[in-house]
């Protein structure tokens, strides 16, 4: 399980969310078989859902970022519920490309840096929230960053982070969200600033035994944070086999009806977890009847 814990400054003009995301990640490279930089990016994209998740206000209100940059991974989505509970794909899990001049797994470049991070909000209303910015680096914290100066004009700094072992495993996962509310004075902005470009990385805080708390607090130091919020959270996956029949109903009665001609059997894969689901050729004719011509 993941550890997510917020806090906020006394005056409240400042909060801060960190999480340890390295469970997290580590299902994400058992699920999706990702190479080491692709592990990376993924990893981030969907940590910074989950830490965006919890800002959501309903229960059943959900977050999904999508960055496409048209680099050699292709489309990496994630979603995250209110609890911060997430689940991710990409499209291409294998990427090997060379470090980049720090020697690091070079994100940017599997990335890309060509396209846009898109945010859709469905907060249960009839149309979902959709905000979208152009990629600015493609290592994906500044581009979460640049997100909320743009789309929702909040000064916002992004930590992301995740270390991966030599034999592919995860290390460390995990990153920080610290957003500044309009009343905020030019102290508190000053003494931000001091602290983040102070800290270690997110890998190297994790990596030496730092919490998700202690990181929340090392962001906010000087300024008497409390903690609002302890929790926890998972990659969990709500796909059903009821979600597939609808899903398959949308496609239509020709597609449905050349499926059941063609296949004894069709199996369904979810994109999300791996579950396969399986139907027979008089099922998938039972759902042709129930789908439009």
């Amino acid at each position: 399980m993941a550890k997510i814990v917020r806090t906020i400054s006394e005056d409240a003009s400042v909060v801060a969310t960190a999480i340890d995301a390295t469970d997290i990640v580590s299902e994400i490279e058992k699920i999706h078989q990702t190479s080491a930089v692709v592990t990376a990016a993924l990893g981030r994209l969907t940590i910074a859902a989950s830490l965006m998740g919890i800002g959501l206000k309903g229960e059943k209100d959900s977050l999904t970022l999508r960055m496409n940059g048209n680099g050699p991974s292709g489309a990496l989505i994630a979603v995250a519920d209110s609890f911060g509970n997430v689940k991710s794909y990409v499209c291409n899990p294998v990427v090997e490309i060379p470090l980049n001049k720090f020697g690091k797994l070079d994100v940017s470049g599997a990335v890309g840096k060509e396209g846009t991070l898109s945010v859709v909000k469905d907060l249960g209303m009839k149309e979902p929230y959709c905000g979208q910015v152009p990629i600015v680096s493609g290592e994906i914290a500044e581009d979460i960053a640049s997100y909320f100066a743009v789309s929702e004009q909040i000064p916002t700094v992004c930590g992301l982070g995740v270390l991966v072992n030599p034999d592919l495993t995860v290390k460390a996962a995990g990153g920080y969200l610290v957003q500044l509310l309009p009343f905020a004075d030019e102290s508190v902005i000053d003494i931000l600033e001091k602290n983040v470009n102070s800290l270690p990385s997110v890998t190297q805080m994790l990596s030496s035994g730092v919490t998700a708390e202690e990181m929340a607090m090392k962001v906010l130091d000087g300024l008497k944070p409390n903690v609002m919020d302890d929790l926890t959270a998972a990659y969990k996956c709500d796909c059903s086999r009821e979600r597939v029949e609808r899903a398959l109903i949308s496609i239509g009665r020709e597609e449905l009806d050349a499926m059941a001609e063609e296949e004894e059997v069709s199996e369904v894969c979810c994109h999300f977890c791996g579950k396969k689901y399986t139907f027979t050729s008089e099922q998938v004719r039972e759902l042709s009847a129930q789908a439009k011509a």
